[in-house]
């Protein structure tokens, strides 16, 4: 609901270490990621040879900062997470190792001729969008078909991306309506959004952009949240479903 989030890019400074978190709902995520990672591994993962170095700096950074969380174990190669399963990560595996530790999506962006592309990624709960369509794909080339991702937005995104530092990352925050629950939502590109019929649910993504400082690859860090709209106060309720049917019908 902040205005300054709703003009795109709409990105803020980071001003604390959120860019991984653990809410209320990280047994129920960790679940469904363990069974997407499980029966889906080529769908919610790919990783080119050129985001490697980053994918590895990336697993590395979040082991370090499990450490520091009490609700993780670690037992030699093992870890038990805080929902009481035990995860064996190997380094070999960075981005899928990840994707069983973590309530976050990410998305290694690399720098290429032009524009930032993308490298890698571990992506359980897509918004309307499919990973094997994108990988490999420039900024702008990603946001096809989104309307408002023109090229003059995609100049101003590309010197954001030039422009982030290890130690500033940013965030942004979108939201969509849903009429059900389900966090892993992909879709290729041309195939219409199913028709809304109840808006039963706001979903919305805390989007976190963070410089890695060795490969200098950009991580974009996904948490998605999911409430019932009937949750939601009265006016804000209203501004939202307003908002989302003026996007997206």
């Amino acid at each position: 609901m902040d205005p300054r989030l709703r003009r795109l890019p709409g990105v803020l400074p980071l001003g604390d270490d959120s860019w991984i978190s653990r809410d209320e709902a990280y047994a129920g995520q960790m679940a469904r990621r363990d069974q997407l990672i499980a029966e889906r591994p080529d769908k919610v993962h790919a990783l080119l040879p050129a985001g490697r170095a980053g994918a590895e700096e990336l697993y590395d950074l979040v082991l370090a900062r499990l450490h520091q969380d009490p609700g993780y174990r670690f037992d030699g190669a093992d870890i038990l997470r805080p929902d009481g399963v035990t995860v064996t990560p190997d380094r070999a595996e960075p981005l899928l190792s990840l994707g069983r530790l973590i309530q976050e999506d990410l998305c290694l962006m690399q720098a290429g001729e032009a524009e930032h592309y993308l490298s890698g990624a571990v992506l359980c709960f897509p918004a309307g969008w499919t990973l094997a369509q994108k990988i490999g794909r420039p900024l702008l080339g990603i946001h096809v078909p989104v309307p408002e991702y023109d090229e003059r937005l995609a100049r101003g995104v590309q010197r954001l991306f030039d422009a982030i530092r290890p130690e500033q990352p940013l965030w942004r925050m979108n939201f969509l309506a849903y009429d059900n629950p389900e966090l892993h939502q992909p879709r290729a590109e041309g195939v219409a959004r199913p028709p809304r019929r109840n808006h039963d649910y706001v979903r919305c993504e805390k989007q976190v952009l963070l410089r890695l400082p060795q490969s200098r690859a950009v991580v974009f860090a996904i948490h998605s949240y999911i409430v019932t709209t009937a949750s939601l106060p009265a006016g804000a309720r209203a501004e939202l479903l307003a908002l989302d049917i003026a996007h997206h019908g």
